[in-house]
């Protein structure tokens, strides 16, 4: 399960709306225990892809590694990532699962369309899935439907 605060969920799906018609990316940080990913603090990250951002996204390793040293200072752990798709479904791809690396991670994604057209047209979050990264290698891995919980607030798991 993936359990979060409704503050941090809200700031996954604007992200998504806010980077529109390209994927949004980030990661997210907090405590796993017990089948529990607990999910202290959303992260934005930039999405470094030029060749297709509508379709594809990819962290800066540098981006990445500054995000887990802010995480060890304090005291967190990276428990998932999370992404858009514009225009699509909230759910993943043979392009995420071949791109998703951190087993036992979360994997977040969610589903950004566009209403109407024109000047009056407006971009809104629509679904938002996890699922989790199993298996023990390349050769079997797999993303599992994951249930999110959003509460009010999320203490330790």
């Amino acid at each position: 399960m993936l359990r979060m605060e409704q503050a941090q969920f809200d700031a996954i799906r604007q992200h998504g709306e806010e980077t529109y018609p390209n994927e949004c990316c980030g990661v997210l940080l907090g405590h796993a225990d017990k089948g529990v990913h607990a999910v202290v603090e959303a992260v934005r990250a930039g999405n470094i892809r030029t060749d297709s951002a509508r379709n594809r996204y990819q962290i800066a390793p540098q981006e990445l590694i500054h995000i887990q040293r802010k995480a060890r200072q304090q005291g967190l752990d990276i428990v998932g990532f999370y992404h858009s798709h514009p225009d699509h479904p909230a759910q993943w791809s043979k392009t995420d699962l071949r791109e998703a690396h951190w087993f036992g991670c979360s994997y977040v994604i969610t589903s950004v369309v566009r209403d109407g057209a024109g000047e009056t047209a407006r971009c809104r979050a629509a679904e938002t899935n996890s699922f989790l990264l199993a298996g023990t290698g390349e050769e079997d891995k797999r993303l599992e439907s994951q249930p999110i919980e959003v509460a009010a607030t999320v203490g330790a798991c």
